[in-house]
């Protein structure tokens, strides 16, 4: 299956300051996106399994592009997707599988730690918090973050929008304890 994208964006995010206090290194969160045509709008089929492969090629691609424009080390990562109104919710989520993750964990030199994510249905505009979590250790509590997304135009009733996150650094300003991304040991994607 080949997949028609009708548009790719990438949204950089650089947060220097939080609550007065100038970061010595700034946090910058990178979302590649693309709006892909859902090739199963309108209809039911039972295994989804030529556009889980598909999407491959498609982690790949917004991994790469992803961690390009970070212009960084990339520490965290997270995924997510949109379903326009003429899909279900398992159509965001088929381009989200391990086929995806693991170009994404490419992308990124690696990764043990399961690739947090979120999926919703909506219209043009709908946004979405992709979740992320330290690439390597999910109990590195620092990296626990978020960014919005959100495409005025996107997704049309037979699209999905997929959207592929890293960030430079945990939060800024954080001091809630913890695993330290220092002291995560990344054997076993938790600690």
């Amino acid at each position: 299956m080949k997949l028609e994208i009708r548009k790719v964006f990438t949204i950089v995010e650089e947060v220097r300051s939080e609550s007065g206090i100038v970061a010595e290194r700034p946090l910058r969160r990178v979302a590649a996106i693309a709006v892909v045509k859902n090739p199963y709008a309108g209809t039911h089929v039972e295994d989804l399994g030529e556009a889980v492969s598909a999407s491959e090629e498609l982690g790949n691609y917004l991994g790469e592009k992803a961690v390009k424009a970070l212009e960084d080390t990339p520490e965290s990562y997270g995924k997510g997707g949109i379903v326009g109104t003429n899909g279900e919710i398992d159509h965001a989520h088929m381009f989200l599988t391990t086929k995806f993750a693991d170009g994404l964990r490419k992308a990124v030199g690696g990764g043990k730690a399961w690739i947090t994510s979120a999926g919703k249905m909506g219209g043009p505009g709908t946004a979405i918090d992709v979740p992320l979590a330290f690439k390597d250790a999910l109990f590195v509590r620092s990296h626990y973050d978020a960014m919005e997304i959100r495409i005025p135009d996107a997704p049309l009733p037979d699209e999905v929008v997929v959207i592929a996150v890293v960030a430079n650094r945990g939060r800024l300003n954080f001091r809630l304890g913890g695993l330290s991304k220092e002291a995560a040991k990344g054997e076993d994607g938790l600690r």
